[in-house]
Parts: structure tokens; C-alpha cells; sequence
């Protein structure tokens, strides 16, 4: 026999909360649902729910997503008509006519019973989760998709629940071998910068910041990476737990070309030290000097940690202010120079012919120049004894073939670029005519009158000597005659 005052007045107490009830009569009927059991399901009616506990499950289907033991006929309608008190349980709700809308639930029964012990109320109580569900089915499809290593962790026991292909990836590890699996065997702070302040702060569910680490890896090699680790809520069996969203970037290829920079630099750094040439170091933009090789502190006897700091002008090496400025100019200009060839001194004084060489190179992330010095000192001695025995030679060479004459006033005074070397012996009978009254200081009128020629003639003949020569101007032309041994008492040239 139902109680109508007291179903009344139960219906009176439900009829405003904002949980979903269903009130269920022992003989299976459905008695009452509220407005937001009605809402939750999706109708417009409560008695689109169904009249009984039959309709119902015939209108709905409902699937457990956790409490997933319970059998699949043992529906929650049941349990409440079997007086069981339950709570927490998550169901998928999905309208048999619109299978396209699903809902999800949380849901717990509630039995009161009479003084004899028999259920005199039976409810099923029901709050709309879909949307936290549906935030946590999204986070899951990007968690998977984000090729980002990632991995998350139980705070409680310390398990991993979550893991990426990302991880996987970076890692080699197989998801098996990671999901329930502690952070004890999988070392996710291995070396890390801060590991001791990252573990309090993973036990507290304290965000931990980023860091660089050894991430352990099935091989037992660490693979070097960057973490960092969010406090997030993850779904569990009695509601959210705290986790931690561990996070990496792979250092593995930035740490190698760091390795073999390092590698580089030193093997640099001993062929800096050792190489016979004296060597300097500079700074790109002041040409200050920040290291010197030993053949640098032999050769100009300035000791290697007297010099840092200093430029080449402060430690007076340039005996040719003039010449220093045009290998500042040369060297910004081009951005290397390729033997420079000045006058150089040492502590001393003493004045060095150098070959100076210098280039623009990265140094530990910094712009340097490296400046050579080839000491031709010697080499330029030679030059200078051969220049004097070859003017003596020459002081008397009248017995001397011209095209000896020619080879030792080449050797005297080197061919310049752009300006024609030519042998008396490519000279015209005419324009050795030309050359030797030149020599002898005839001037075109006299020239003209000796040779019967017209001035205009001469004036041609003389502007051909020019061009071969390579010259402008009479003057020219005796010092070209007079290194070659022609002087105003030699013979006419024939």
C-alpha cells in the first residue's frame, strides 16, 4: 500500500535539488523523477523516462566507466530495488531513439528502510559529469597526439598512469614497460641541476621548473633532456588524484654538436699552442689581444700574460704607424688580410720583417680575429744582399751581353703589376736610336737634325719608346737605360 502523504512529501524535498533523483517502488515502478533527472536524461517529460524499471532500460542504455567488475546485467535500477548502497559509480547514458547523445553520470542509490527493516524508500541519485568526461576525453586525445614527450605520474604511490608516444619515442620504451611501473624504476631527474629540490617539490605536487637531466632509458644509457613537471588532477577510483605532467626536450643532438665544438675548439687550442708561426688572438671589434702562442713570446719577447688585453698598437710593434692603419682598414673592409708585408719590432726594438696574415673566426660563441706573423727577416736580407751585389755588378757591364744586363735589372728591380717588362732586344733599330741619344740628352731638334727626320717623326718614334717602355717621361727612360747598363757613353745600340 503506498503512502501517498509521504510519497508527496518526498517528492516535495527532491523536487528542487539540483541532483537528477528517480524515486523506484519496490513492484519496479518508476514513481517520480525531478527536473533535473528529467534534464539528464534528455527528454521533456518524466514519463518519457519509462513507467517501469523495464521501460527504462529499455529506453536507456547505460555502460559502467568504472566500477567495470560489476556485470553488464547487473544495472543500477537493479541494485537499488536490491537495496544495495552504492555511490560513485560513473555510467554512460545513451537514449536508445538518439543514439548520437550520450551522457555521463555519476550516480549513487539511496535506501531508507521501516522499523521492521524493510526498504520503504528506494532512490537512484545522479549528477551530469559529461562535461568534465568530455574535458578529460580531449586532454586524452591531445596527450597521445602531442609528439611533445610526456609522461604523468601518481603523486600517491609515485606510478606512472599516462605516457605519450613522444616518450615512448624518445625513450624506446614500450608503454607497457612504463605504465604502473614507479619513478624509483624509471629515473625521470637522473643528474638533474636541482634533483633534490625537484623530488620535494614532486612528493609536495609543487610545480617543478625546467632543468636540464639524464633521462634513464631501457638500454641504461641517460639520454640528455630538459624537464619540467605541471601539478595536474587526473580521474581515479574515487574521484580526481593528484598527478605530476612531466614534460622533456631532447638535448641528445644539441649536447653532440656541443661535444664536438668542444672537441674542435681544443683540438684548435692545441694547434694554437704548438705551431712554430707566431700567433695572436684578437677581439673582432678593438683588435685587443686575448691569447698568444709561445712562438709569439719568443719571437717579439713579450711574455703571453703581459699582452692580454693589449692591442697590437699598445704594445708598440708597428714601427710604421701608416702601415698599421692600412691593415686596420684592409683587414674591416674584407674581413681577412692575406700577407700584409710591413716592419714590425720587438721588446727591443729590434725591427722584424713580417708577413702579417689574419681572419675572422668564432671563438666559444665569441667573434675573434687570428692574426699570423711569418718572420721574413732573413729572406729579406738575402734580397737586400743580392740587390747590392748585382748594383755592383752593374756599376761596370759595358762588357756585358744586354740580355744579361736585362735579367739582373729584372732581379734588381722587380716587374710591378700593370707596368710592361720589355728586353733591349724587343726594341726597334729605330727606337734604340730614340733610346740612346736620349740617354746621351739630345733633345727632339737635335735627334731630328743627326737622324734626318722630320720632328714630328721623332716625336712619334720617342712616344713609341714611351709605350714600350712603359714610361712618361725622358727622365724615365735614362733610368731605365741606366739599369740595364746604358749610359750616355755607351755605344749606339744595334
Amino acid at each position: 500500500m503506498i503512502d501517498e502523504p509521504r510519497h508527496m512529501q518526498m517528492r516535495q524535498i527532491v523536487a528542487g535539488l539540483s541532483e537528477g533523483v528517480i524515486l523506484i517502488e519496490p513492484d519496479q515502478t518508476i514513481a517520480y523523477a525531478n527536473a533535473a533527472a528529467v534534464m539528464m536524461h534528455g527528454v521533456a517529460d518524466a514519463s518519457d523516462l519509462g513507467a517501469t524499471v523495464s521501460e527504462y532500460r529499455a529506453n536507456f542504455t547505460l555502460h559502467y566507466r568504472n566500477h567495470r567488475g560489476i556485470g553488464p546485467l547487473q544495472h543500477p535500477l537493479d541494485r537499488v530495488l536490491a537495496g544495495e548502497v552504492f555511490r560513485d559509480v560513473v555510467v554512460e547514458l545513451v537514449p536508445t531513439r538518439e543514439p548520437s547523445h550520450r551522457w555521463m553520470h555519476r550516480i549513487r542509490s539511496l535506501v531508507t528502510t521501516d522499523v521492521d527493516g524493510t526498504p520503504s524508500g528506494l532512490a537512484l541519485v545522479m549528477q551530469d559529469v559529461s562535461e568534465r568526461y568530455q574535458a578529460e576525453a580531449r586532454f586524452e586525445r591531445m596527450f597521445n597526439a602531442n609528439p611533445a614527450p610526456a609522461i604523468i605520474c601518481r603523486i600517491a604511490d609515485l606510478r606512472f598512469v599516462r605516457v605519450n608516444h613522444g616518450f615512448l619515442d624518445l625513450t624506446g620504451y614500450h608503454r607497457d614497460d612504463v605504465l604502473g611501473r614507479t619513478f624509483c624504476e624509471i629515473d625521470l631527474l637522473r643528474e638533474a641541476e636541482r634533483r633534490e629540490m625537484a623530488i620535494q617539490r614532486l612528493h609536495a605536487g609543487h610545480t617543478i621548473p625546467q632543468m636540464e637531466a639524464q633521462l634513464a632509458t631501457p638500454c641504461g644509457k641517460g639520454r640528455y633532456v630538459i624537464v619540467a613537471g605541471h601539478a595536474i588532477e587526473m580521474p581515479g577510483p574515487g574521484g580526481t588524484e593528484p598527478c605530476m605532467l612531466f614534460t622533456f626536450a631532447d638535448l641528445e643532438d644539441r649536447r653532440k654538436a656541443e661535444m664536438s665544438l668542444r672537441h674542435s675548439e681544443e683540438r684548435f687550442a692545441k694547434a694554437f699552442d704548438l705551431s712554430p708561426v707566431p700567433s695572436a688572438l684578437m677581439s673582432a671589434d678593438g683588435l685587443e689581444i686575448t691569447s698568444v702562442n709561445q712562438a709569439f713570446a719568443t719571437a717579439f719577447g713579450h711574455a703571453p700574460e703581459s699582452v692580454d688585453g693589449q692591442s697590437l698598437a699598445d704594445l708598440a710593434l708597428w714601427v710604421d704607424r701608416a702601415e698599421q692603419r692600412k691593415f686596420s682598414r684592409d683587414l674591416k673592409r674584407r674581413g681577412s688580410v692575406r700577407g700584409f708585408e710591413a716592419v714590425l719590432q720587438d721588446a727591443a726594438n729590434a725591427e722584424i720583417d713580417c708577413l702579417i696574415s689574419a681572419e675572422r673566426v668564432i671563438i666559444n660563441d665569441e667573434a675573434c680575429v687570428l692574426c699570423v706573423f711569418q718572420d721574413i727577416t732573413g729572406r729579406k736580407r738575402s734580397e737586400r744582399e743580392l740587390i747590392t751585389a748585382i748594383e755592383a755588378v752593374m756599376a761596370d757591364a759595358s762588357w756585358f751581353s744586354h740580355g744579361v744586363i736585362d735579367k739582373l735589372a729584372t732581379l734588381r728591380n722587380p716587374t710591378r703589376i700593370g707596368r710592361p717588362s720589355v728586353a733591349v732586344e724587343n726594341l726597334t733599330s729605330r727606337e734604340r736610336d730614340m733610346l740612346t741619344r736620349i740617354c746621351q740628352g739630345d733633345t727632339d731638334q737635335e735627334i731630328g737634325a743627326e737622324l734626318k727626320l722630320s720632328p714630328n717623326t721623332v716625336r712619334n718614334h720617342v712616344s713609341a719608346l714611351y709605350r714600350k717602355l712603359g714610361v712618361n717621361r725622358r727622365s724615365a727612360v735614362v733610368v731605365w737605360a741606366q739599369e740595364r747598363g746604358i749610359g750616355p757613353n755607351t755605344r749606339h745600340l744595334r
